[in-house]
């Protein structure tokens, strides 16, 4: 059984890990909020210590003006960084009607087919108030930049790593072949630091 992680240490885990952090502006000159997703450790987080978070370090930030979110998608995976439905629903509940209302555009990066096909089902279902309509689904870094200041955005290794790698399996890019890291000539032995390890940070 794992052991009990408090609030307070759950809070320190989410800041030491950048998993939200406003920091750049998209070409219209909106400031980003950037979600990264392989950070999110979804197993030993508790949803009201995420709210409480983002209730007091990220939402006063993005009050006052049009912003727009990047969610960086890439390597995720279900059972180690996704909280479930209810978690996802619960969450955007608990975001302010004027944090709500600024928001402009979601940049979701490196999504593949399934995740498609997932918010096409439920998207509707957790996004009220016309948030799944501002989706943009971004296959890649290079149309990504398009909408997106490069330079001030901070980009972990891994995800330029993934880009090069559809680029040569580009059945990939179509969702018909497993991007799954055991399936694509990884190790099998994966280690929980280098997971979490800041060094993808440049």
């Amino acid at each position: 059984m794992c052991a009990v992680v408090s609030d307070f240490e759950q809070e320190r885990l989410i800041e030491s890990l950048e998993v939200f952090k406003i920091q750049g502006r998209d070409k219209y000159g909106r400031q980003i909020l950037r979600v990264i997703g392989k950070f999110f450790p979804a197993r030993i987080l508790n949803v009201d210590v995420v709210k409480k978070y983002l209730e007091e370090k990220i939402f006063p930030s993005l009050e006052k003006r049009p912003f727009s979110v990047l969610y960086i998608h890439t390597n995720v995976e279900a059972a180690e960084n996704f909280p479930g439905i209810s978690a996802l629903k619960s969450i955007y509940n608990a975001i302010p009607v004027d944090v709500k209302n600024n928001l402009e555009t979601v940049y979701f990066l490196h999504t593949g087919i399934q995740v498609r096909l997932y918010f096409a089902t439920f998207g509707c279902l957790i996004f009220t108030g016309g948030l799944y309509g501002k989706l943009k689904y971004v296959n890649r870094l290079s149309y990504l930049w398009d909408h997106v200041r490069r330079n001030e955005v901070e980009m972990p290794d891994f995800v330029y790593h993934h880009d090069e790698e559809l680029d040569h399996r580009r059945m990939m890019d179509c969702g018909l072949e497993s991007d799954h890291p055991r399936v694509c000539d990884a190790p099998w032995v994966e280690s929980p630091v280098a997971m979490y390890s800041m060094r993808s940070i440049p």
